[in-house]
């Protein structure tokens, strides 16, 4: 297959680091059979170490061409879709589940609106583990009286216990083409 060139329109940023990964997974701590989806699974970095550990995962992406290159993996469904217009209750009732796990490497550009769209979903939901900038996350876990503290630290710290479990740098991964 060609080499993907990653899309500065999509923000996408690709894993390459294997020590990072196997963490990441570790972190996600994936039981073989539990339902749990990916958003953005890109070139499936972090989508084969666990689709070993699962046996099925199923996959949100949005950028055809990498969709078209998932579905030919055999323990994959791959949804072709702006994770922001996903309904996440329809596809746990797809899956026959009564609850998803849900994974990613979420863009910057993106990742608060895909964080308020899963607030939508807290019912059929059971956990949510992403990599997210920096900035991000230290404006989730703000606290008040902060310069970080904010409608986005108000509207998750509702709903979540959050914690931050891995730095990582940002050479660890491809960077998009300006």
């Amino acid at each position: 297959m060609s080499k993907h060139i990653p899309r500065k329109r999509f923000g996408q940023h690709f894993l390459s680091d294997t020590y990072i990964i196997e963490s990441i997974v570790s972190g996600i701590a994936p039981v073989a059979g539990e339902p749990m989806v990916e958003i953005g699974p890109g070139l499936a970095a972090l989508t084969q170490p666990l689709v070993e550990r699962l046996g099925h995962l199923t996959v949100i992406e949005l950028d055809r061409d990498l969709a078209q290159r998932l579905r030919g993996h055999g323990q994959l469904t791959v949804v072709e879709s702006d994770v922001l217009r996903v309904d996440f209750r329809k596809l746990a009732a797809d899956m026959k589940v009564p609850k998803v796990r849900v994974v990613g490497n979420l863009p910057y550009n993106i990742s608060t609106p895909i964080l308020f769209h899963l607030l939508d979903y807290v019912d059929v939901i059971q956990d949510q583990h992403f990599m997210l900038q920096k900035e991000v996350i230290d404006r989730m876990v703000g606290t008040p009286s902060s310069g970080d503290y904010g409608r986005l630290s108000v509207m998750l710290q509702w709903r979540y216990e959050m914690e931050n479990f891995l730095f990582v740098p940002p050479e660890v991964s491809t960077r998009r083409r300006a």
